[in-house]
């Protein structure tokens, strides 16, 4: 089984939106057979992302299309992605949120081996910042890009960490704390 990203944007920016969003996930990844791992929403809630565990990107794509999931207005993935930092199993078992996401959009160039290896070596680095806690990554096995998620007070402490290991932003959000 692998994992698969999807980002969608809610018809409606909302709470109400952004649950309407998730539902329509749940429903069709059970139809695709597949296991929804978890969500984040952003605080703005127009832009929700979700990690889908598959057997098939095919077989998820499929299912997606055929729900039509008519409370999104752009639907993007099954994208295939590691997860880097944490285990899935306690994703799935704490179903954890985040307060922040970041998203880098990678150079051409960069390869997974070479991406991982720098991670390693510069995840010590997050120390110099304790009051911000690395939570996980996602890594489009494209390196398109990845997905970062942060626990810390507010967004100055997730650029303070970023710089300290010395790793671009593209997008920065501060997520909702309600949502799945």
């Amino acid at each position: 089984m692998s994992l698969y990203l999807f980002e969608l944007v809610p018809a409606a920016a909302d709470r109400a939106g952004a649950s309407a969003v998730l539902e329509e996930v749940d429903k069709a990844a059970a139809a695709a057979g597949a296991e929804f791992i978890e969500s984040q929403v952003t605080g703005a809630h127009d832009r929700v992302f979700a990690v889908v565990e598959a057997a098939s990107a095919d077989g998820l794509g499929d299912a997606f299309a055929a729900a039509n999931l008519a409370s999104a207005t752009e639907v993007v993935g099954p994208d295939e992605v590691r997860l880097v930092g944490a285990e899935l199993a306690q994703i799935k078992a704490a179903k954890p949120t985040a307060g922040y996401l970041v998203e880098w959009d990678f150079p051409d160039g960069l390869d997974m081996d070479t991406y991982l290896a720098r991670k390693k070596a510069k995840a010590p680095l997050y120390a110099n910042v304790p009051e911000v806690s690395f939570l996980r990554t996602y890594v489009r096995e494209d390196m398109t890009k990845c997905l970062c998620f942060y626990d810390a007070d507010d967004e100055a402490g997730v650029v303070k960490a970023r710089e300290v290991v010395d790793t671009p932003i593209d997008r920065l959000h501060q997520l909702a704390a309600d949502e799945r």
